[in-house]
């Protein structure tokens, strides 16, 4: 119930644009949006029915049952009712004095307004049957004679008129079938009451009263033809506005209902006619927009209402001036206060009042003097136009302007642009007393601006000056005024200018040294204000005095209370005071701590002041020079009262880690204050003291007999540089005079053995020492002389026992180092020296352990203990192979945690050496990386608790490192035997080369990576427990650096799983207590090692998941996927990425459906994982559809059509499978019922397609007679093997059927065919008639005749002979005669084929051209005489469709002959002809004119290794690629055969397009039509050029498509070919050296695209060759093509490793790829004599020098080398082999 009424009266006026118009048209009117009033509701409605009407007496809101009625202005609520339904209609009469509502359930209420009282109600409509229909659609309110009553408010009289009320139902279904849409009223008096609009039969009608004025008759009506409906009228006058239901606005007379004027192409809406009396409140609304500062739709208000719009723009000026007053002046908001003036300057253009315009430039506050000159020009222009020229006077306005022009120029020469300001400016012209300026700047000191004023307002003042100004002008000049520059002024200016002015104000001032004082004193005080105003610092005058300006800036230190603003504070002003003072900064902070220290140190209250230290430390962090910082932290450590507080321990220790010389400085200072600490503790307060007061302050120390006394003691001792035994023995004194016999003891033995001795030597001195002093006989010395006595003789015992030990123990340290000398020495003797020395060595050995073992049991030692030691010096000299093999000892015999805990450490130390690249001797073949792995794994498996998981760790990252290893060098496998020479794997292969993924990356250097990765591991299992992860991070990113940029993408994704897996773990255990840690490790380093975990862990996750993707793109282009690994991969990847992942490698897979496949099983996998059905259903649909590619694929059918399309859409290769004849019925069969397709119409298709090809075929004479039977034959055989098949065979009988009426009437063969099929389908043939024609007409007869006997003989003699004019003219004759007997035949389809039959027997050429346009003449006269409805149409079509095949055969196969091409092979192409233009431009002679060409610089060729190869011989494709290039292009420049020509005239006769001939030629040779999954690389621009518009534009258009390596190797290679080297190198903008090494890179990209092998461009460039052909060794180099690519970048890069290229010439052999025969012998021999003739690759060299040689012989071009160096090796070559013969013949022949 909506009772919850707010009357919203606070003006809150919106606005708004309403666009109008039709689409064509548009506009925009703005609108005014006024909040009345917020109604609520206590119960929610979830649909209210709201409604509202604007009415001249009040405003009235329905919403659902209430009704709200306001007054007029919307102020006030008049009235609020709440009915028992919903209102559907409301309306005021009288003046808005009385209500009238009518309600949903037909009752219509007459309310009063004042009373709310209800004077009415009836029910003049039945409720509607549905509940959301109104009941009332319109209400309309006329005034008749009968309402008095209601005129006069009688209420009771009112209420008496209910009874008399009468209704009546007017029905309009007769006009308006379909509804009633609107209703207007007129006078009820008038003619026209009453119209209607609707839709039905009419579109409006007109009513009037009938005769008894108790109904409505109509009078006129519109029918719906005219207009469709009338949905809103208007009607003013005698017209009718009328928006129809098409949107159309029209007007109509009202009287006669004629149409007067139409919008057709104006599309309306809603239209509302209104006038300027409507609208009182323009003017208002404007007013509201101004006062809002919404000036732009103020503007187009205006201007729409034809209002005052010039107010508008003086408004807005106001504003913007406003606005420009309050804007501050400094730089950064230049911009805004511009824009400002800009809007200013184009809202003065429109205002036409000059005065206001004038005003406004003199009194704004303008930014800039450029402004202010700018607009008082403006205005000054603007005035000069309206100025009238002949009249000499100004007005009043422009002599304002004038004289502010003059005012801005003294202004800019007496203060300059830039201390303008807007409001000085306005001071400065409203300013009318000039001399107020002057004396202002002479009393500033500005003594040249006043000048300049005096100079500009001289005229002004001159004739007021008097003596008193002229004392306010004396009294004006300041002290600091330069009497230099003074004195001038007075005498030249002021001077002459007071005689002239005012003689008696002539003075003489003689006091110069009160001046001078004077001078002096303002000095001063300009100074302090000057140190207030502008440095923020006070000083009293006294003071100031005192000072100078180093110490002013102490006093500026000194009075900044808080240490922490002291940066801010010289920042701001310091530093500007050192600067303007040319003081040095840093010297001056240090002088001032110095200052600092003096002062405070002065003060007796100082001692327990600590402000001053952090005053000073943070002037110390204002310092920049090390020097000087550590000179002040020197002064406050000297300065500090001990204790030091806590800010100066800290200062002291940060600068203490410190790497400075004067570090040794503070740790002197640092030890001495630890001093002072300790002896204050035990209340001395002297630190400097003499050697004898030394021992008495230790002695002092050592009575006090506290805990801490001797430590302490000892402290002191070791700062002074005092022995320790001096001390332990005045301890031990001190305690026997305490009669503490056994602590003596105690202590004696707690020291080390050495020490203990020569303590107890000193006691044992004083003892004696002690006893030889005179006795005094008392019992107290005679006691204490005996317990002295007592404990000596204790202390010498315990002295002979420690010199007996000692020099035990230092025997058997002697003898243990000799025995381990000895056994050293033994060893080295025992070196191998021969070949059988391993069994000497191993029998020697063990007479070596028994020897040690006896050693060990002398010396009663563990014989372990000894191995041990011996393993450890040998890893100290670096013998690596005696500390290996005594490891492995120790493990075998002496199994325990004790040797765990040696390996560890012994594993530790070698990874440490590692790290350090120390020098060590090692057996040849030792993989030493592997030992130390087995090592930490031996450690792993008996080792104590304690050192378990730290040798796991070790295990780990040996194993890491063991794996770098591996990818540092190839494998021993490429080499192999002879005998396994060939394209079969040896058993070696078959298990090495399996299915997993084994990752295409570059071979690793050793010397890079392994010491990273050793030192990481020294790190982080350190020898001395450090634990932190800092150290390691450098480590993990150079490692990590080192695998990308090698792309081992594997390696580096395990290496950075379990590195962060460790420096987490590590940083997990170092926060197990946070308070213990904090104390262990510091509060500083735990927050900085929590930093580095989490920005490791962000980086980690981040090189994870773009790893994986790396990987993922390297998994699936493998030719067998790891399908498991790839799963894995997207493991690691975030669910929404790792889809959209799959999807994009999906996208660019191209036509590699194995590669779909692979990802789609993969993608299924994953979604069955995540549970993602919908997905996992997509990746189903995709595999099915791989597999179908794949399968299709090798048939030679495209699968990409409707590859990923909806299922529906798969019918449609349906025809592309049925076109071949030997497809196999199953598969058909099974893709329908895959893609769940109409088998029968598959079967239905297949059957007529075979029909079809067949009669085409037949038709266009592809084949003989034998052929054609067979054909046939086979034909019925399949065509009746599906029938059987179909579920009904009706359709494909009807079809047949069609198929049987366009048959060639004399086919009788493929008749038979059809109707032996039509019989298999078990159907009755009807209306079929096969037996027609007949031939027995004169006109047949005698042109048959005319034919054989007179012309076919002429035509025979004219092909062998030459023709004449005479023949010709017989020849046509005869011609003549027959086509006329032909023409007389009556049925047309009897002379076409007579015709026919005649042309068959002429011979090809261009009579028999003739002979077929004549035929097709006839044809075309047939059809045009038939019916369109007659059946024989069709078959006059078919015919006139085959004449023309026929002709365009004839004429292909002349030009053939013409040409000189009429070869079987494409004669039987004729039929085919775009296809025989393909193979023109594939014609031999093309290839052998590029083999012939001489002088052309061919791309790709190489010169530099093995000499001028012609082209780059992979393997057979990139020969294929060079071939077909070459082949391909050379139709831009053929001139052998003409094939141009010959292409030319076959496309005119065929009516074929030529150059899309051409484009698709060069996309075939460009663009193979498969291609690997490679990223394309765009690296020059071509641009335009006539010369190569063909290819540069298939180029183009192909750059929507992914081009391959290869694809750009063929266009490049074609490019180079046919352009010169200036048309190149102008096209690319690159040298052509350039563009042909990019050609040699992407030809060698284009292999690694065919391995399956991704690598870009840049890449490939910077890549270490050396590693990347090493690694591609390693896993391919079982394939031909990769190894003839690793061959071909060895030889272009200069790689010659001996281990590799002994494999390869292993490999080339084995795979018989002697290529190089192929290539210059003379550049070959060149090349072995310069790179291989010495070192390991000489033996290579006779090998290939043989190969060459013998290449040369066996083909006989003895001639090559003839004439070079190399003749004389040939000829020794065949003398040894016996071979001389073919030599001697070959130089008999060149003699002669």
């Amino acid at each position: 119930m909506w009772n919850d009424i707010e009357l919203l009266t606070s003006d809150d006026t919106g606005s708004g644009y309403l666009s109008v118009g039709s689409r064509s048209e548009n506009g925009t009117a703005l609108y005014q949006v006024n909040l009345l009033a917020k109604i609520s509701s206590e119960k929610i409605s979830l649909n209210p029915k709201i409604q509202a009407c604007s009415l001249s007496d009040g405003f009235i809101i329905v919403a659902d049952q209430s009704v709200i009625l306001l007054d007029s202005v919307h102020r006030s609520l008049q009235l609020h009712l709440i009915f028992d339904t919903e209102v559907d209609v409301v309306g005021l009469c009288q003046g808005g004095a009385f209500l009238l509502v009518g309600e949903r359930s037909g009752n219509v209420h007459l309310i009063h307004v004042t009373s709310e009282q209800t004077l009415l109600t009836n029910a003049f409509v039945e409720k509607a049957n549905d509940e959301h229909r109104r009941t009332y659609q319109n209400l309309v309110i006329e005034k008749d004679g009968s309402n008095e009553a209601i005129e006069n408010a009688d209420l009771d009289t009112a209420k008496k008129l209910q009874g008399q009320i009468k209704s009546s139902f007017i029905s309009t279904e007769n006009y308006h079938a379909l509804g009633c849409l609107n209703l207007v009223t007129g006078d009820l008096a008038s003619e026209t009451p009453v119209i209607i609009g609707g839709i039905g039969n009419c579109a409006f009608s007109k009513w009037e009263p009938d005769s008894s004025k108790k109904g409505m008759t109509v009078k006129n009506h519109i029918d719906a033809e005219i207009i469709k409906g009338a949905k809103k009228f208007q009607l003013i006058d005698n017209l009718l506005f009328i928006l129809d239901t098409e949107n159309v606005l029209s007007l109509w007379d009202v009287y006669t209902l004629t149409p007067i004027w139409n919008w057709p192409s104006l599309h309306i809406e809603e239209f509302l006619l209104t006038t300027e009396a409507d609208s009182p409140s323009s003017v208002t609304w404007l007013s509201r927009l101004l006062h809002k500062h919404r000036f732009a739709e103020a503007e187009s208000f205006a201007i729409q209402f034809g209002l005052d719009v010039e107010l508008v723009y003086k408004v807005k000026s106001n504003d913007i001036l406003e606005t420009l007053a309050l804007s501050p002046e400094d730089t950064s908001e230049q911009t805004k206060w511009q824009q400002l003036v800009d809007e200013a300057k184009e809202t003065l253009h429109k205002i036409q009042d000059d005065e206001f315009v004038v005003n406004y430039c003199l009194k704004a506050q303008w930014i800039t003097y450029e402004t202010t000159q700018e607009m008082l020009n403006y205005a000054k222009a603007r005035l000069l136009k309206k100025e009238d020229k002949l009249v000499p006077a100004y007005s009043d306005d422009l002599v304002e302007v004038l004289r502010a022009q003059a005012k801005l120029t003294t202004f800019y020469g007496a203060f300059g642009p830039e201390k303008f300001s807007g409001s000085a400016w306005i001071e400065f012209l409203n300013n009318k007393d000039d001399l107020k300026d002057i004396f202002l700047q002479l009393r500033e000191g500005n003594l040249v601006c006043a000048q300049y004023l005096w100079l500009r307002h001289r005229a002004n003042f001159q004739s007021r000056f008097d003596v008193k100004m002229l004392e306010n002008l004396l009294n004006s000049i300041s002290t600091p005024v330069s009497l230099q520059k003074l004195c001038p002024w007075l005498k030249n200016d002021v001077i002459p200018f007071v005689r002239r002015t005012v003689p008696e104000g002539q003075k003489d001032y003689q006091n110069t040294e009160e001046v001078g004082q004077l001078r002096t004193l303002v000095n001063n005080l300009q100074e302090l204000i000057t140190l207030h105003r502008k440095y923020n610092c006070r000083l009293s005058l006294s003071d100031f005095e005192k000072e100078n300006a180093t110490t002013i800036v102490f006093r500026m230190f000194d009075r900044v209370l808080a240490p922490e603003l002291i940066p801010l504070v010289l920042e701001k002003s310091i530093r500007l005071y050192m600067r303007e003072h040319d003081l040095q900064e840093e010297e001056l902070l240090l002088l001032y701590i110095e200052d600092l220290l003096n002062r405070c140190s002065s003060k007796s209250t100082s001692l327990f002041d600590t402000a001053w230290e952090a005053k000073a430390m943070a002037v110390i962090g204002c310092l920049s020079d090390t020097d000087l910082i550590f000179d002040a932290v020197l002064k406050i450590m000297y300065v500090a009262v001990v204790p030091w507080s806590a800010a100066v321990e800290q200062l002291v220790k940060q600068h203490l880690e410190m790497d400075h010389p004067k570090v040794k400085l503070l740790q002197e200072s640092y030890k001495l204050m630890e001093m002072k600490k300790l002896l204050r503790g035990y209340g001395i307060r002297e630190v400097n003291l003499l050697n004898k007061e030394i021992m008495t302050v230790v002695r002092y120390i050592l009575k006090q007999d506290v805990p801490s006394s001797l430590e302490d003691a000892l402290k002191v001792a070791q700062g002074y540089r005092f022995s320790d035994d001096e001390i332990y023995s005045l301890r031990i004194i001190d305690l026997i005079d305490r009669e503490q016999g056994e602590d003596c003891l105690l202590l004696l033995r707690s020291l080390p053995p050495v020490q203990a001795e020569k303590t107890a030597e000193r006691v044992i001195i004083w003892a004696r020492l002690a006893l030889q002093e005179e006795p005094d006989d008392s019992k107290e010395d005679k006691a204490w002389r005996m317990s002295v006595a007592k404990t000596s003789v204790d202390i010498l015992k315990l002295l002979c026992d420690i010199q007996k030990d000692y020099s035990d123990s230092a025997l058997v340290a002697n003898l243990r180092e000799r025995c381990i000398k000895a056994h050293e020495v033994a060893q080295a003797r025992q070196k191998p020296r021969s070949t059988p020395e391993p069994i000497a060595a191993e029998g020697t050995g063990l007479s070596t352990k028994s020897k040690l073992q006896g050693q060990a049991l002398a010396l009663q030692v563990p014989p372990q203990e000894l191995e041990a030691e011996l393993a450890f010096r040998a890893l100290k000299d670096g013998n690596v192979r005696t500390a290996l093999s005594k490891c492995r000892d120790l493990f075998k015999y002496h199994c325990s945690a004790d040797t765990g805990r040696l390996l560890f450490l012994m594993c530790q130390k070698l990874c440490l050496m590692l790290a350090n690249e120390v020098p060590m001797r090692a057996p040849e073949g030792l993989n030493l990386p592997s030992e130390v792995h087995n090592l930490a794994c031996q450690a792993v498996t008996i080792c104590s608790p304690d050192f378990l998981l730290d040798a796991l760790e070790l295990c780990k990252y040996t194993l890491t490192a063991v794996e770098l290893s591996r990818q540092c060098h190839m494998d021993d496998c490429g080499i192999l035997m002879q005998a396994s020479f060939g394209t079969h794997k040896d058993p070696y292969e078959e298990w090495s080369y399996s299915d997993f993924f084994s990752e295409d990356g570059i071979v690793l250097e050793s010397q890079m990576v392994l010491p990273v990765i050793y030192e990481l591991i020294s790190t982080l299992v350190p020898l001395a427990g450090d634990n932190l992860i800092l150290p390691v991070i450098h480590s993990i990113s150079t490692l990590l650096q080192n695998l990308q940029e090698s792309s081992q993408w594997e390696l580096a994704l395990r290496f950075v799983v379990g590195s962060f897996g460790t420096c987490l773990q590590h940083s997990v255990s170092n926060f197990m207590n946070a308070s213990l840690s904090e104390k262990l490790l510091g509060e500083t380093t735990l927050v900085n090692s929590r930093h580095v975990v989490m920005e490791l862990k962000e980086k980690s996750v981040t090189f994870i998941r773009g790893n994986a993707t790396t990987l993922l793109h390297k998994v699936f282009n493998c030719r067998l996927v790891d399908l498991d690994l790839a799963l894995g991969y997207c493991t690691l990847l975030p669910q929404k990425d790792v889809f959209e992942n799959l999807w994009k490698l999906v996208d660019k897979a191209w036509q590699n459906y194995d590669k779909i496949l692979a990802i789609s099983l993969v993608g299924s996998q994953l979604a069955s994982l995540y549970q993602e059905i919908d997905i996992g259903l997509q990746f189903r649909e995709l595999s099915t559809d791989a597999q179908w590619g794949i399968r299709l694929g090798k048939l030679g059918i495209s699968f990409q059509p409707v590859f990923r399309q909806h299922i529906l859409t798969k019918k449609d290769l349906i025809k592309a499978l049925v076109k071949n004849v030997d497809m196999d019925i199953s598969l058909i069969l099974e893709y329908c019922r895959t893609f769940q397709l109409d088998c029968d119409a598959a079967l239905q298709l297949f059957i007529e397609t075979l029909l079809h090809n067949t009669n085409v075929s037949q038709s266009q004479g592809d084949t003989n007679l034998a052929s054609t039977k067979q054909q046939h034959s086979k034909l019925l055989a399949k065509a009746i093997e599906m029938v059987p098949l179909l579920t009904s065979t009706k359709d494909l009988v009807i079809s047949l059927s069609g198929i049987l009426r366009k048959l060639d009437p004399y086919d009788y063969e493929m008749i038979e065919v059809v109707l032996k099929v039509i019989e298999r389908a078990d159907e009755k043939i009807t209306n079929i008639n096969i037996n027609q024609f007949s031939l027995d007409t004169l006109y047949v007869s005698t042109a048959k005749h005319v034919f054989e006997n007179n012309l076919k003989p002429k035509l025979l003699k004219l092909i062998p002979a030459k023709s004449s004019a005479l023949m010709n003219r017989e020849i046509a004759k005869i011609t003549q005669t027959i086509e006329s007997y032909l023409l007389s035949i009556v049925n047309p389809e009897w002379a076409v084929a007579i015709a026919i039959t005649l042309t068959q027997d002429i011979p090809e050429g261009s009579f028999k051209m003739s002979s077929l346009k004549f035929c097709l003449y006839l044809a075309e006269r047939w059809l045009e005489n038939i019916p369109l409805q007659d059946e024989t149409r069709e078959k006059a079509q078919a015919l006139l469709k085959k004449l023309h095949l026929q002709f365009r055969r004839s004429g292909t196969e002349a030009v053939l002959i013409a040409h000189k091409l009429n070869t079987g092979e494409y004669l039987r192409m004729i039929g085919k002809p775009a296809h025989l233009i393909v193979s023109l431009y594939e014609h031999p002679s093309i290839s052998q004119r590029m083999q012939n060409s001489s002088g052309k610089d061919y791309p790709g060729e190489n010169k530099t290794i093995f000499g001028s190869r012609k082209k780059y011989c992979f393997d057979s494709q990139l020969s294929d690629i060079e071939n077909s290039t070459y082949s391909s292009f050379n139709f831009f420049i053929l001139n052998i055969l003409d094939i141009h020509a010959a292409a030319k005239e076959i496309a005119e006769v065929n009516e074929i397009n030529l150059e899309k001939i051409w484009d698709m030629l060069l996309e075939k040779w460009l663009c193979p039509s498969t291609a690997p999954d490679v990223e394309p690389l765009e690296l020059f621009e071509l641009q335009e050029d006539e010369a190569l518009q063909s290819p540069v534009l298939v180029l183009q258009t192909l750059g929507m498509r992914q081009l391959t390596f290869a694809h750009k190797t063929r266009a490049l290679q074609c490019l180079l070919y046919l352009a010169d080297k200036e048309t190149i190198e102008s096209l690319f903008k690159k040298p052509i050296e350039e563009v042909k090494s990019y050609l040699k890179c992407v030809t060698f990209l284009a292999v690694f695209e065919t391995l399956n092998i991704p690598i870009t461009y840049e890449l490939f460039c910077n890549s270490p060759k050396e590693g990347m052909v090493k690694g591609l060794w390693k896993n391919h180099s079982h394939e031909p093509m990769a190894v003839r690519l690793i061959t071909e970048l060895c030889l272009e890069y200069n790689i010659y490793d001996l281990k590799l290229w002994n494999g390869l010439l292993q490999k080339l052999l084995g795979f018989n790829m002697n290529f190089l025969g192929s290539c210059n012998p003379q550049i070959i021999l060149k090349q072995l004599e310069e790179h291989m003739s010495e070192g390991q690759l000489a033996g290579f060299s006779h090998q290939i020098r043989n190969l060459i040689l013998n290449n040369v012989i066996n083909k006989k071009e003895f001639g090559i080398l003839a004439k070079t160096k190399y003749f004389q090796m040939l000829k020794l070559h065949m003398i040894n082999a016996n071979n001389i013969t073919e030599l001697v013949h070959y130089l008999a022949n060149e003699l002669r």
